[in-house]
This record gives C-alpha cells, structure tokens and sequence, in this order.
C-alpha cells in the first residue's frame, strides 16, 4: 500500500523555544522528495514526527487522509514509516544481525530463530553492498560500514515510506552510486522516498521534488527540474550566496615548517608517511573511505600505536603520547565523530569551550566568570548561534555544534590544528562560515590541515593536497594540480 502524508499547521515546541511554525505540505505516494534547508530549519524534527520519535504540539498529521497520531516509532513503522537517522543508533556492543532485529526479534517458540535471522540479515547487508560477518560486534566497525547498517535495518521493515537522513555523508562514491540504484528500485516498487541532505549535487540527482524549509518554516515546493543547485541554496539560507569558497589565503612556503612529520608508521594503518605543513598553509589530506587518513592522525597524537615516524614540532623533535601532551606542544585535533569525540553534547556550551584549557582559569578554584567571558567572545568570533549562552550543546543544531567544536580545539592557541571532515553534516551557510574561518586562521599564520572526504572542499581550501591510498602516501598536488580527476585518479590508483 502507498503513502501519502499530509502536515497541516504543524506546530513544535521544545519548552519554551518553537522549532516548528505552522507548517503545511504534502509528500506524495511514490515520489522521491528533497528536503532541504539549513541546520536548524527543522527538518529533522519534521521527520521525527513523522516517524513517531516525536509528537506535534499543534496542527495534524494526515497517513491517506487520516488523522494519525504516532505513540511511537514502533508504531509509525507498522504504517510503513521509517527513519534512517543522521546521528547512528546502533548498540555498539551487540552484532550486525543482533542490531538489525533489535525489538524486531524473530523467535521459533520460546528461543530466538538466530539462523533466520542472521540469514535475512545477510541478505539486506549484501543489498547495500557491505561486505561483513553479519556475527561482527558493531563496534568494529568503520563508521562509512555502521551507516551502511542503518540502511540495511530500515530495508528490514519493508518500508512504504523512507526517510534517509544525511545517508551519504560517510559513504565513498562508490557505496553512493549503489544507495542510488537501491533507491530507484524502491521508488520503482512504489516506495515513498524522503531525502534529507545538504549535498545539492545529490538532491538534484536523486528527487522528483525538493521541499525548502528555513527558520522552522515551509518555504516552497518546486520539481526539482527547474532549481539550479544554486538557486537552491539561495532558498535555504534567504540570501544570495556569493562564491561558497572566500579567496584563499596567501601563502608563500617559509624556510621551517611548523610541523615535519617523517616515516610515520601505524601499524594496520598507515606506513611511511612523511608531510610538513607550514605557517599560514593549509593542507588537505585526500583518499577513499579506509585509505588511513584519519588513523595517521590518531597515531600521530597518540590516540593509536605508531611503530614508527619522527615528529618534529616548531623545529623539536616531541613525543607526542596523547592529544593533551598535543595541544600542550601546539597541535590540537577536532574529530570526524562530532557528537562521539568532538563534544560533549550533554554538557553547556561554557564546558566545552574550556574542556581543554582548564589550568587557564583553575586559580585553583575554578573563575566561571572568565569562562562566562571566554564564551561570549567565542560566540562572536565564530557566529554560533545559540538562543542562550547556558544551552547544552546538544540543544545547538549540527552547524552550530561544529563551529563551538572548532572553538574548543582553537581556544588552547595551537600553532598546528588538524580537521577532520570539518564540514560533515552541516548546511551549506554553516559550510560557508566554516570555509572563510579556516581561511582567517590561515591568514592569522595558523597552519591548518584538512582532512575530507569532498574534493572540491580540498579543492576550494587548500593550498596543497596529500592523497593517500591504502595507508600509503600516493601523491602531493600542488595548488595548480587540484581537479577533481587529479585527486580521484591518485586516490583509486588509476594514475
């Protein structure tokens, strides 16, 4: 049976604060449908109402006409109703097949039918094309695999309509193209597609339509035929966006770099690598999903075993033991995992800023009023948005816990600070505040280093590119090498 949906004056609130104002539209049985805006337009939280993970505080919600009003995500997906989310909600601990029917289990009698289910289970991972043990513990695998997982479970539960939530922002383009063709089977077999992304580019491949939400409201509907993706992003911010990419910073190569890293070895990870990055550079590091980027990073502050390697820091050589003995040298890191490393999102927006800097206002009491201070100027400095400085910074949408991430990892005054997919899962205004802040931190004589899975990020930053593949260093591209087909053909080995 189809599906089709209906928000009339759809009102929510969290507390005090209305994320949604009176929205109204329809998504049509059988249609793949775009819905886009920036991060906190939202869009999530629509979807969540939709899937039962949450309730409407005013307004209606039509399944075919009728009124519905869903206790739970249980029973949204027992209309067909089902949400892959952005944010992983895997249980570490448990197996690929455990999580794919988890309170979904199947028995025979009073026993679990593990066969049964490790057999279905197999076949929805093989569908998505990953390749595991269906018995893998989840926590082993890379994250690009645990969203592959998500995809898997949702196709478990025969879905009418489907949501997909940020689904490829870990994917390699090659994992992407087979979520594609899955999809246009699915919209083939009548299934109604909802998908949520801030990749214009993949929108306007993928939909028949595009919904524009901004500010908690609905903006417009258009087939997606007649949108440029430019003319999109123009409708999701309420503004005209100039160059997405501010002009690069200058940067002529000083006689020392600031860090010089040789031979480094991570063992299962990477092998050999030797880079230097200097003053008011920024470098990207480039390559597919498992090509040892961001573990030669984690080797290099500690957080993995290196075997070996030289690290030389302002012209000394360190021995860097963890990311405290890091930033205490000048290096800081933000990592990939926002929510998991970068933050803690249960915590205030002032806790975070200064988690790394605590012996800066112990005295040895701890001074919360020059915290208080600290945060109102990175607040500023940085444009996050925030209804009140004493937020949690779970309440911040993705945009905004990115930028405060950035402020944390800066707020030690690093001389070298390492980003990890700086720009994964915000929008494209946050994107743009984050691209002219690198370029400031840049021109302010910061060396900054790139990691990211977007070439023309890499291509639109930086001023030289490393591309790795299979843990090796393949090549080094200068600023006038960087076309996509450069980066794609080191990076795949087809040079």
């Amino acid at each position: 049976m189809s599906v089709d949906v209906e928000f009339d004056q759809v009102v929510k609130q969290f507390g005090p604060v209305q994320v949604l104002h009176g929205v109204s539209f329809k998504l049509q049985a059988g249609r793949t449908v775009g819905l886009i805006g920036e991060n906190g337009a939202g869009k999530s939280t629509l979807m969540k109402i939709l899937s039962g993970f949450e309730s409407i505080s005013s307004g209606s919600l039509r399944i075919n006409g009728q009124p519905m009003v869903f206790a739970s995500s249980r029973q949204a997906e027992e209309q067909g109703i089902v949400l892959i989310h952005q944010e992983f909600s895997l249980a570490d601990d448990l197996t690929i097949a455990q999580n794919m029917f988890l309170g979904h289990e199947k028995k025979r009698g009073w026993l679990l039918d593990e066969a049964s289910m490790q057999a279905e289970a197999a076949q929805a991972i093989a569908q998505v094309g990953l390749q595991a043990d269906v018995n893998t513990r989840v926590r082993h695998l890379i994250v690009a695999e645990k969203q592959l997982v998500e995809i898997a479970r949702a196709l478990l539960r025969r879905a009418r309509l489907l949501i997909m939530d940020e689904p490829t922002a870990t994917l390699t383009p090659g994992e992407t193209k087979r979520l594609f063709a899955l999809m246009a089977q699915l919209k083939a077999d009548g299934v109604t597609l909802v998908y949520i992304s801030h990749k214009l580019d993949e929108v306007q491949q993928v939909t028949d339509e595009v919904v524009v939400m901004r500010d908690g409201q609905f903006v417009t509907r258009e087939d997606t035929a007649k949108l440029t993706r430019q003319q999109m992003a123009s409708l999701m911010v309420g503004r005209e966006l100039a160059n997405l990419y501010p002009p690069k910073a200058p940067h002529l190569p000083s006689a020392k770099p600031v860090l010089k890293v040789t031979g480094l070895t991570v063992p299962g990870w990477a092998e050999d690598v030797s880079f230097e990055v200097h003053p008011g550079e920024i470098l990207g590091f480039a390559g597919l999903v498992g090509a040892g980027r961001t573990e030669l990073f984690e080797g290099l502050l500690g957080l993995r075993p290196r075997s070996a390697g030289q690290i030389e820091l302002q012209g000394r050589v360190v021995d860097l033991r963890s990311p405290r003995a890091a930033a205490q040298q000048g290096l800081t890191y933000l990592s990939e995992d926002r929510k998991g490393k970068g933050l803690h999102v249960n915590l205030g927006l002032r806790e975070n800023l200064t988690l790394m800097t605590l012996q800066r206002y112990a005295h040895p009491l701890l001074d919360i009023t020059a915290e208080k201070a600290a945060l109102t100027t990175a607040v500023d400095d940085y444009g996050i948005r925030t209804g009140s400085l004493t937020s949690l910074a779970s309440a911040l949408s993705g945009g905004n816990q990115q930028k405060l991430a950035l402020a944390k990892v800066l707020h030690p005054n690093p001389k070298v600070v390492v980003l990890d997919e700086p720009t994964r899962g915000v929008d494209v205004g946050a994107k743009s505040d984050i691209y002219t802040l690198i370029q400031r931190l840049a021109r302010e004589g910061l060396a900054v280093i790139v990691i990211s899975s977007e070439l023309l990020e890499l291509i639109g930053l930086c001023h030289r590119v490393v591309v790795m593949r299979n843990g090796r260093l393949q090549a080094v591209l200068e600023e006038n090498q960087l076309t996509e087909q450069e980066l794609i053909t080191h990076a795949t080995g087809t040079h």
